[in-house]
């Protein structure tokens, strides 16, 4: 049986933004994909936002990387 991939993406909040988690702990709420490099460069993984949406390190759970949230209404 294979590992669970090490970074878990949650699906969007209600309020937008995606939990993100790194063997199990909590990193933070991201809201794009510079928001999650952030949070994995904090934690010694170097993921490129350009290749987070392809990144085998990572799960995206619900929606893929496309997606974060509520958009702004105006």
């Amino acid at each position: 049986m294979s590992e669970p991939l090490p970074v878990i993406v949650a699906p969007p909040s209600d309020t937008g933004g995606r939990r993100v988690r790194v063997h199990g702990e909590n990193l933070g709420l991201a809201y794009n994909l510079e928001d999650l490099s952030e949070f994995l460069r904090r934690v010694g993984l170097d993921v490129d936002p350009v290749n987070a949406a392809v990144s085998p390190l990572i799960d995206w759970r619900g929606v893929g990387p496309e997606y974060w949230g509520p958009e702004t209404r105006g």
